[in-house]
């Protein structure tokens, strides 16, 4: 998986946030669910967290004889989740609606340029660490990347879903 690809996939939730008012990006398909303004926020937050993974693999070794589990092998594999919906933990309850749509265009044209900076040292590292996934293993930091871009994948299919509940009830 190369840079391209995630920002091909990263630059479709950027353009993509053009379509909704501020008011459909805070509406909720039903009590419990997110906004699609609070999936986004989801995103920004944990493209984020992979991206310090990413930094911490280009300057250690430690864990670099670690593997990643087998059904990480598989999601790396095929390039996806499995096609299902993922409760996340509880924390999720708490993912607060962005403060403008402006904001969320720019901190995930920020956070693209902070991926885009920091993997162009991937392969060029003399490092060769990993970080622990808190479910599937220990990934190196070209792992991290393809995660990133499997993880905002996954979530256009809860976008299609909220997308159908925004032309229904806006």
């Amino acid at each position: 998986m190369t840079i391209e690809k995630f920002n091909q996939t990263i630059d479709i939730w950027i353009s993509g946030l053009s379509q909704y008012s501020f008011a459909q990006l805070c509406a909720k398909p039903r009590p419990g669910a997110w906004s699609l303004g609070q999936l986004y926020i989801h995103l920004k937050s944990q493209t984020n967290y992979f991206v310090a993974q990413i930094s911490i693999c280009l300057t250690t070794n430690d864990h670099e004889t670690e593997a990643a589990s087998p059904s990480a092998n598989k999601m790396f594999l095929n390039n996806a989740f499995a096609n299902v919906i993922i409760e996340g933990p509880p924390s999720n309850a708490d993912t607060p609606e962005p403060f403008s749509k402006q904001q969320l265009e720019d901190d995930l044209m920020q956070l693209k340029r902070r991926m885009n900076t920091l993997t162009a040292g991937l392969g060029k590292s003399t490092f060769y660490g990993k970080t622990k996934h808190p479910g599937l293993g220990y990934f190196n930091g070209a792992e991290w990347l393809q995660f990133a871009e499997i993880h905002l994948q996954h979530h256009f299919r809860q976008k299609e879903r909220i997308d159908v509940f925004l032309g229904g009830e806006m």
